[in-house]
């Protein structure tokens, strides 16, 4: 994983998906293409868990459109196995107490 995604991967494996989210925008911001849809997937996977063990969301909005900037993507980009992450925050968003995690 870039160095400047590590931040938020650290609070992401944190379970500070919030503080994740964040860390991430400043990257989303200045990024463009598929680096672009990586980062935006990460945001709204972030924000889905927190929606979820925060605030009690169980429509799982931010997720599907996760799902949409994952589509867009290899199987594995930037060192992160995207068909495991999208399995494991699934898991996470139905069963309390597992938290996916990034590589660093």
């Amino acid at each position: 994983m870039k160095p400047e995604l590590r931040r938020g991967a650290q609070l992401f494996n944190a379970g500070q998906w919030w503080e994740a989210h964040e860390a991430w925008e400043e990257v989303w911001a200045r990024s463009g293409g598929q680096e672009r849809h990586f980062v935006q997937a990460l945001i709204l996977l972030a924000a889905a868990l927190h929606k979820r063990w925060h605030h009690g969301s169980l429509t799982h909005r931010n997720y599907d459109k996760a799902l949409r900037y994952l589509d867009l993507l290899p199987a594995e980009y930037d060192g992160v196995n995207l068909e495991q992450l999208r399995a494991d925050v699934w898991q996470a968003l139905e069963h309390e107490n597992r938290w996916p995690r990034l590589l660093l």
